[in-house]
């Protein structure tokens, strides 16, 4: 169905206006024309108000691999960059966000974190290890030297091969390590600036099994006063591990500890080769047990959905009805490339299949492990947040903007190739918050009143509950009506009565200086009574000009690119829209989730940009225009209430 447009404030609150007097939700003392109630509709506000911007998965020059890859950038940089300064990039160049970001998460890799600082200085504690010597007369030498020593390097890590001498001064109980982490988050503080800009301590564990991606992010909720009294969990050294399991007894003794707070969000899982979502059994050949599920919904509330190295959100092969799956897809291999991918892999590594898997095992053992939020992240090991398509700095330093690097392949081995220009521009996270501050911004990520999209920062409610109605969405105050009668992205829908259907009212506002939308689409899953899962994808709102055919298929929106000027216009789409849906295929009986996907007209992907700027030709295979997105994290429905 197609809403009207509605004003553009209604994505944060509301605006004043005849309607606004048709809803007084706030309990005040107040006497006069509302008796017992506030007449000001913003006074006494509690729930959420504002979206804040921010990345969830940063890199700088103290990740091992980041440095390797010509990084040079460090942790004040990348706070700088991030709130909007303009800094000197590792390649020399100069580089300034489009818009600052409200809020950042500096996930450094774990394992020997500052390594490579101290490798590059050629600091004699270091070495006097026969490894490290090797590696840096190679990268002193340059070229293939060098890339030889960093593809070495990068291997002896990830083998697990390092000198224990020289690991144990990077791992916990390591003097050194110990110092790098104190500089970590007594930077953070430094940076962290209440209502203007928020510093989210955090680290990557780096689970790497055969080069198969399990890597998890890490974020704490307080500062340096409970951060700081212990070090990142490794997955190398005296006490370290790549179990999942491990991690999670890790974050359970932290906040025992030191009576601070923190959660874990999973990799992009479409480099994980099928291990990053299991079913019956993990990696490790332990079953998928009651302790399993238990613990990975405890401790990982969010999934990294997109980011630099593909959308994860849905993939063509399980999703063959879906017109919008096949979106940035990089499915060829692991991590490292060492094991082809096979189709059996990818119901693994999916959002919407993880989802629908959640379902599954909620009915086998009782606890959902995949009831997650979804959030984009960069993953930029340049240690620059830049993911606009025409500011975009790449997944590495030796990937920053010059003319070569389309054609340049990220990596490659027997197996399978990704080119240079495959590299994708994404993600941010959008954050419903009442205030810009840690602790606000951390316990949004945790309720998962979150979202990813792609890069543009467009405005995305919604909301599921039982009786929304049309009036609800056009009263100018629907994000009042939205928590007075059900809940937001994130939660579970309250139980429902009688013979009832579930409704939802989902809107979205295009970025203020970005493209107009297509159409809002809410995803179903669900699981039925044999126990086989099921999706459906729905349009719920578009632009006008256009109708379902018989079949109910939408017709595309069409597209205004201008590939050879690196242009395109706002000539169709709409720049807001809105729905309230009800589910025309509910069964009580069946657990299912929901989430909204809105897409925005066709734009160039950065590669245009750089064949324009450069005067280079594009790739051939390489795409030119994508529509770019947002994924609101799910609403569950459980026949158990």
């Amino acid at each position: 169905m197609r809403i009207r447009p509605f004003c553009t404030a209604l994505c944060i609150a509301a605006l004043p206006g005849p309607a606004s007097a048709q809803f007084i939700p706030a309990e005040s003392s107040l006497s006069g024309l509302y008796p017992g109630k506030a007449y000001s509709p913003y006074a006494e506000r509690s729930f959420p108000d504002r979206v804040f911007w921010g990345d969830t998965h940063l890199h700088t020059g103290l990740s091992v691999d980041a440095g390797l890859f010509g990084a040079r950038l460090g942790l004040d940089d990348a706070y700088r960059f991030a709130r909007g300064e303009q800094v000197t990039a590792s390649s020399g160049q100069p580089a300034k966000l489009g818009r600052p970001l409200d809020w950042l998460v500096i996930a450094d890799h774990s394992d020997a974190m500052g390594f490579f600082n101290d490798l590059a200085a050629g600091k004699p504690e270091i070495l006097k290890f026969e490894q490290a010597r090797s590696w840096y007369e190679g990268i002193q030498a340059g070229g293939e030297a060098a890339a030889a020593a960093a593809l070495n390097l990068i291997t002896t890590f990830a083998q697990g091969n390092i000198d224990p001498g020289m690991l144990a001064e990077y791992s916990p109980g390591g003097k050194t390590f110990a110092t790098v982490w104190e500089h970590v988050v007594e930077t953070a503080d430094r940076y962290n600036d209440p209502g203007n800009f928020s510093t989210i301590i955090g680290f990557e564990w780096t689970s790497l099994v055969a080069g198969n991606n399990l890597h998890r992010n890490v974020l704490f909720r307080e500062g340096a006063e409970k951060a700081g009294q212990v070090v990142p969990f490794t997955t190398q050294g005296p006490v370290g591990s790549t179990d999942p399991l491990d991690l999670y007894e890790w974050l359970e003794n932290y906040e025992a500890t030191t009576g601070g707070s923190a959660l874990a969000i999973a990799h992009n899982g479409n480099l994980s080769n099928g291990l990053m979502f299991p079913v019956d059994a993990q990696y490790t050949g332990r079953a998928i047990d009651a302790a399993y599920v238990e613990s990975r919904a405890k401790w990982e509330p969010l999934y990294e959905t997109t980011q630099i190295k593909g959308d994860g959100e849905a993939h063509p092969f399980l999703s063959p009805d879906d017109a919008f799956a096949d979106y940035e897809t990089w499915d060829v291999g692991n991590l490292d490339l060492t094991q082809a991918k096979t189709p059996e892999m990818l119901q693994y590594e999916y959002t919407r299949e993880a989802l629908k898997n959640g379902l599954l095992l909620e009915s086998r053992l009782g606890t959902n492990p995949y009831k997650f939020g979804l959030v984009g992240s960069t993953d930029s090991h340049t240690a620059l947040s830049a993911v606009e398509e025409d500011n975009f700095f790449g997944k590495a330093s030796n990937a920053e903007p010059k003319p070569e690097r389309m054609q340049h392949p990220f990596t490659e081995t027997e197996v399978g190739v990704f080119e240079g220009y495959q590299l994708v521009a994404s993600g941010y996270t959008g954050v419903w918050a009442t205030e810009n501050t840690r602790a606000a911004i951390w316990d949004a990520l945790a309720r998962k009143e979150v979202y990813a999209t792609t890069g543009p920062r467009m405005l995305v409610r919604f909301f599921g509950g039982w009786d929304y109605t049309d009036q609800d969405l056009n009263s100018r105050q629907p994000a009042f009506r939205g928590y007075e009668k059900g809940v937001p992205m994130g939660a579970d829908l309250p139980a429902g009565s009688g013979d009832g259907v579930p409704t939802f009212m989902v809107y979205a506002l295009r970025d203020p200086i970005g493209a107009n939308l297509d159409r809002i689409q809410i995803v179903k899953g669900w699981l039925d009574a044999e126990g086989a899962t099921h999706e459906q994808v729905y349009d719920v709102a578009w632009s006008e000009g256009r109708e379902p055919d018989a079949e109910g298929v939408l017709p595309p929106v069409g597209s205004t690119v201008d590939v050879a000027a690196a242009n395109w216009t706002n000539t169709i789409g709409a720049a807001e829209l809105a729905a309230v849906w009800a589910d025309p295929a509910f069964d009580p009986g069946q657990k299912a989730f929901y989430y909204a996907r809105v897409l925005e007209i066709p734009t160039p992907r950065w590669v245009v940009y750089d064949a324009f700027r450069f005067g280079v030709p594009i790739p051939e295979g390489a795409e030119t225009e994508a529509q770019e997105r947002a994924y609101t994290s799910p609403i569950w429905y459980s026949p158990e209430g």
